[in-house]
């Protein structure tokens, strides 16, 4: 099993990495074209719209909702009908996405205001994202149907397809930068191009596993309407950093121009690491436990996610260590050129830094929220999410009412931290509940495993401490002496962190899944 998954998580992480790394380069040419000013606000808060859906009903109460339904259909049923079920779900969707759509593009100024209040100061910025979002809304859509062939494909144990997906987004608003650098429009209608081509691409891997049938409406079928059942707590909970990052984004929007934009690079910044390991091994497991719920195996449930925790916490804690000790380094390398200036740079990297002290519950949740999810239970996971939101939330406005209340340039920080504190709190939680309610039953070796994982951080967190300088000196070096500079840190603090794991101790068979005792 943990060989399978493995490999899974290779093949996502893999794509996810090349995606990633596109999206650094989309970022930075983002960064050097538009800056942070006016019009790159403008367009943020039109993709962070339609990304709200996305994140929010696509990648997380529809796919969440969607593949443990499908995956027993396809253990317990035939061919035939896991086709049906493709047929008749996309063909609801898509009725129910079509009317969102029309719906969201008439309504885009009303959105604007709910979504981003402090542009009213400005008619020019609020009628300019208006007229963004009205090409950017439908890429909800397809993004959504996007996500349910890659449910699917997943299942199938397709992963490579659902993977590289997103890497044609990154290439469409690339292009779009060299087509016309200056009007944000050309940004709109990249991600236009990007959602429809971004689902057409999964068909062909449907059609060779017999999986493209003609899609039919099919609101009253038990299918979709367990689906529709399970969705409707699964969006609350998959919600949570969603509506967090939109109220910070809307609270941005008062602290002039330039705070949506920080916020933004900071976020693409911290959503990296995120994207590469914690989905990866989140979307590896879901598939695994759903199918170990199916055939009632609890026991290799909880190895399942025990094995997913470690790997997690292996792999994310030095990342966090790094985004926060690196966070000036890394903002000024990706982004310190063209318009992006110094104070900008320096913005940034506060955010950056607020967010990283977030990154590991951000992670957790990733890999926790399957363990609720493939056994279709919701309510608990919705229960923690709204916990959550309400303590981020609360934190938001009363830090963004301080910074207000002092002057504070830098309010945008406290938004950023306010976010991090809420995926702690949601994942603090559902851990707790996995673990009470014997789900979770942690594997043996978690105590001396920790202890090295301590030391390993500890000292690559010394040697970052002590070479990576101040922001100041990074700012004075040219563009590739500040990449080169960087890349050398990051392989000195790879080799120093996994160098300390092996004289610890730590091998690779310490990443297979041990059996679940009962503690």
């Amino acid at each position: 099993m943990s060989r399978s998954l493995l490999k899974s998580s290779g093949i996502v992480g893999g794509f996810t990495l090349l995606s990633r790394l596109l999206g650094f380069v989309r970022e930075i040419l983002l960064a050097s074209t538009f800056g942070a000013g006016g019009g790159a606000d403008a367009f943020f808060v039109a993709l962070q719209i339609p990304n709200f859906g996305r994140r929010m009903f696509a990648e997380g109460a529809f796919s969440q909702a969607f593949v443990p339904v499908f995956t027993q259909t396809k253990t317990t049923q035939t061919h035939a009908q896991a086709r049906d079920m493709v047929a008749v779900v996309m063909g609801t969707l898509g009725g129910i996405l079509g009317l969102l759509t029309l719906v969201g593009c008439f309504a885009s100024p009303l959105l604007v205001w709910l979504f981003a209040s402090g542009f009213s100061a400005d008619p020019a910025k609020q009628a300019l994202a208006g007229g963004l979002l009205r090409w950017t809304f439908p890429y909800l859509m397809f993004i959504s149907l996007t996500s349910l062939a890659g449910g699917v494909l997943n299942t199938y144990g397709r992963f490579a397809v659902p993977a590289i997906t997103p890497v044609i987004l990154n290439l469409c608003l690339i292009a779009s930068m060299f087509i016309d650098k200056n009007s944000v429009y050309v940004l709109a209608y990249a991600v236009f191009a990007a959602g429809v081509l971004q689902f057409a691409f999964q068909l062909p891997s449907l059609l060779r596993l017999n999986l493209l049938p003609l899609p039919r409406w099919g609101w009253r079928d038990q299918r979709v309407q367990r689906i529709l059942k399970l969705m409707g707590p699964v969006l609350v909970g998959s919600s949570v950093a969603q509506v967090s990052l939109l109220l910070n984004s809307n609270l941005s929007t008062f602290i002039g121009d330039g705070a949506v934009s920080w916020l933004y690079y900071a976020s693409r910044l911290m959503e990296f690491p995120v994207g590469i390991f914690s989905i990866a091994v989140g979307t590896a497991i879901l598939p695994a436990l759903s199918r170990q719920h199916t055939l009632k195996s609890p026991e290799q449930f909880s190895i399942t996610l025990d094995w997913g925790l470690r790997t997690m916490l292996l792999i994310g804690i030095p990342a966090a260590v790094g985004m926060i000790l690196l966070a000036g380094p890394l903002v000024a390398t990706m982004f310190a050129r063209g318009k992006f200036g110094a104070e900008d740079v320096a913005m940034t990297t506060y955010a950056l830094c607020a967010y990283g002290f977030g990154f590991m519950g951000f992670s957790l949740v990733k890999v926790l929220v399957p363990g609720f999810y493939a056994r279709q239970e919701t309510q608990a996971p919705m229960r923690y999410a709204v916990i959550a939101l309400v303590v981020g939330m609360s934190a938001s406005v009363l830090l963004f009412a301080g910074s207000r209340l002092f002057e504070i340039r830098a309010a945008h920080v406290g938004l950023a931290a306010s976010t991090s504190l809420t995926a702690w709190v949601n994942s603090l939680l559902l851990l707790r509940r996995l673990r009470r309610d014997r789900i979770y039953l942690p594997g043996a070796g978690w105590g001396v495993f920790g202890w090295r994982l301590l030391a390993a951080n500890l000292a690559m967190g010394a040697l970052l401490v002590i070479f990576s300088g101040d922001l100041s000196s990074w700012l004075l070096l040219g563009s590739w002496q500040r990449a080169f500079r960087l890349s050398e840190l990051i392989v000195a603090a790879i080799a120093v962190y996994f160098g300390a794991l092996l004289l610890l101790g730590v091998r690779a068979r310490d990443l297979r899944p041990q059996r679940s005792d009962a503690v």
